[in-house]
């Protein structure tokens, strides 16, 4: 028997909008909601992220974070990361002991130390309606081809059976594979 369960997980490392359109365009992923996520204690601080909403007999959290950790500088500490800080949240307490596992194994997979770290899930503020789901909206806008289309090529060379090719329209299909 399919298990229907829907699960989330909140993730952050670099600008919610680059964020929102690769976890959009994944199979499994049924909602990507863009702001800001804290966590408690000495993480407390509001952070840009997302809130992804999947089916896990579709998509594991494993292959959640390996997207995650592989779409945004994960192994690099900048002058920006009180804003992008490289993160998954553990909305339920179990998901925490999952999340650092995955972590943990999917180093292998990068020459440096990740900097990526497991978070308790404190609150989320949704960001403006005007720029959700932003880059399939118009992938036109400048920062859109500039900046996510290329992170969407790389995400189709890296990751293509995990993408859900009916989300990317005809359209956007051009959008990507042509610019």
């Amino acid at each position: 028997m399919m298990d229907n369960t829907i699960k989330t997980i909140g993730l952050s490392g670099t600008c919610y909008w680059c964020t929102e359109a690769i976890f959009l365009s994944l199979h499994g992923v049924t909602k990507v909601e863009q702001g800001w996520l804290s966590s408690v204690g000495e993480h407390d601080w509001f952070s840009e992220g997302i809130i992804v909403t999947y089916m896990p007999e579709v998509i594991s959290l494993k292959n959640l974070i390996s997207i995650h950790l592989h779409t945004h500088s994960s192994t690099n500490i900048h002058s920006m990361r009180d804003k992008y800080r490289s993160a998954v949240y553990a909305m339920e307490p179990y998901q925490m002991t999952e999340i650092k596992h995955n972590l943990a194994l999917l180093q292998d997979e990068f020459d440096t130390p990740l900097i990526t770290r497991a978070y308790t899930f404190n609150q989320f503020k949704l960001s403006d309606e005007s720029i959700q789901n932003y880059y399939y909206s118009d992938p036109k806008r400048p920062y859109c081809k500039n900046i996510i289309t290329p992170k969407l090529k790389n995400l189709l060379d890296s990751h293509a059976h995990l993408m859900n090719k009916n989300k990317l329209s005809i359209e956007h299909n051009k959008t990507i594979l042509l610019s």
